[in-house]
């Protein structure tokens, strides 16, 4: 059972959708299309995400561009609802997940933000997102990771990516693996990237130091997750909605 104490904290508000990959494993896909733009269940990737986070409260979502980039800003501008997009752009360099954090920090502001992964999707047996947010203790937690158990995921093998401690700490999982994948969701806390120089970087080397720290926390998802990566985890996406679909 894990132990950690909700607290009453403000609604998150801002998220940051990182949509400038080129989504190379996806191809041919994406032969013509960012990642972002890949349909799943009839829908993009990055308005599955944009939608579920509007339904949890957020009003503004930075999404940062690179690969098709005009395209995409194109579609974003026909949304009809929330949350409000607003653009990191990409174009002259791809700075992968810690650079594009970095650059996009005077338009995150200084509260607790999201951070989702494009083609990180789920069918939630309850409130996920909002979950995350009644956990989050910004007292004791420097970051929260959506952690997805082994058994419910599609489209990842191998060994897991963190332990999870029965206070809810996590720490890298090193060579013998573990039972939680992380599902490219969490918490964050912007001036973590602060120290960091705008150049490409993974945003692996952040968490380092929050783990360090021992201010690393993780969220079980109650739910399936599907890690849409490559065009073999999409098909297999595709048949868990339609029979989705069929059982609503």
């Amino acid at each position: 059972m894990i132990a950690i104490t909700a607290t009453h904290n403000p609604p998150i508000t801002t998220a940051m959708v990182m949509a400038a990959g080129h989504g190379t494993r996806l191809r041919p896909m994406t032969n013509t299309i960012c990642k972002a733009m890949v349909k799943v269940g009839g829908k993009m990737l990055v308005d599955h995400t944009l939608d579920r986070l509007y339904q949890v409260g957020v009003k503004r979502a930075v999404v940062n561009v690179h690969t098709y980039a005009d395209d995409l800003v194109a579609h974003l501008q026909t949304r009809t609802t929330g949350p409000e997009i607003i653009i990191s752009d990409e174009r002259a360099a791809l700075l992968e997940t810690g650079g594009g954090v970095v650059k996009a920090l005077p338009l995150l502001g200084t509260d607790p933000v999201f951070i989702c992964n494009i083609d990180a999707m789920w069918i939630g047996f309850e409130d996920v997102l909002g979950g995350m947010m009644r956990r989050w203790n910004p007292h004791k937690m420097d970051e929260l990771f959506l952690l997805a158990p082994r058994h419910a995921t599609l489209g990842l093998e191998g060994p897991g990516d963190f332990k999870l401690a029965a206070d809810g700490r996590i720490s890298r999982a090193g060579t013998d693996g573990s039972d939680w994948f992380y599902s490219g969701i969490e918490i964050f806390k912007p001036h973590l990237a602060k120290p960091f120089r705008c150049e490409k970087f993974s945003r692996n080397k952040i968490w380092d130091n929050t783990l360090k720290r021992g201010k690393a926390y993780g969220h079980i998802l109650p739910g399936y997750w599907m890690h849409v990566g490559d065009p073999k985890a999409h098909q297999a996406a595709e048949a868990v909605l339609k029979q989705k679909r069929k059982m609503e």
